[in-house]
């Protein structure tokens, strides 16, 4: 594991080996706790005309967002098998799945407050906020470290088959694989995220 880092704090994305992307330069994340809420800000720089990115909807919850361009984070506790998924869409739609263990949703989703998302698309940038109220993780009653998976899928737009790039903090699979517990490798103080 990561260790524990200064708040807030960039880090950089690293792009699977596997799914080369040369028209995107890099992808970056800075993590920042607050007295109520986590912001989660990607920043993607490259060639975005080159880019499939999806335009504003209607800020809802909804499924599939994986398959354009999204950027997720993962959250769980040191221990604990249970993970929370979050999906972000440039679209401003998002989603949240938990599972039991690896791969292994839930029947129900979690009902959790809807985080509030903001884009911003310049030319060679593309930048996502995600404020993420803290009553969204999943609950910590034993005060374990939270251990999160921070990852951005990425769509050409060029490409004959719409291919994807993966990006995420460590990619321990030689396949791409965001549910992969060993890539959860960011640490995080309990005293950052108290009271969750």
């Amino acid at each position: 594991m990561s260790s524990m880092p200064d708040l807030p704090t960039t880090l950089q994305l690293l792009c699977h080996p596997a799914t080369p992307a040369p028209m995107v330069g890099s992808v970056s994340v800075t993590v920042d706790f607050q007295t109520t809420h986590v912001v989660f800000s990607f920043c993607v720089r490259g060639d975005m005309a080159r880019l499939r990115i999806p335009p504003e909807k209607n800020p809802a919850r909804a499924d599939l967002l994986w398959e354009h361009t999204c950027f997720e984070v993962f959250v769980s506790y040191e221990g604990d098998p249970a993970y929370r998924e979050f999906n972000f869409s440039t679209s401003g739609q998002w989603a949240a799945f938990d599972f039991l263990e690896y791969r292994s949703r839930t029947q129900e989703d979690p009902a959790v407050p809807a985080p509030s998302i903001s884009t911003r698309l310049t030319e060679g940038r593309l930048e996502l906020n995600a404020v993420v109220p803290l009553s969204a993780l999943p609950a910590n009653p034993a005060g374990k470290t939270l251990q999160t998976g921070i990852s951005a899928v990425i769509e050409a737009a060029d490409t004959v088959d719409g291919a994807h790039s993966y990006w995420a903090l460590k990619h321990p699979s030689p396949h791409p694989d965001f549910h992969h517990r060993a890539g959860h490798s960011l640490e995080l103080p309990h005293s950052s995220h108290a009271g969750i």
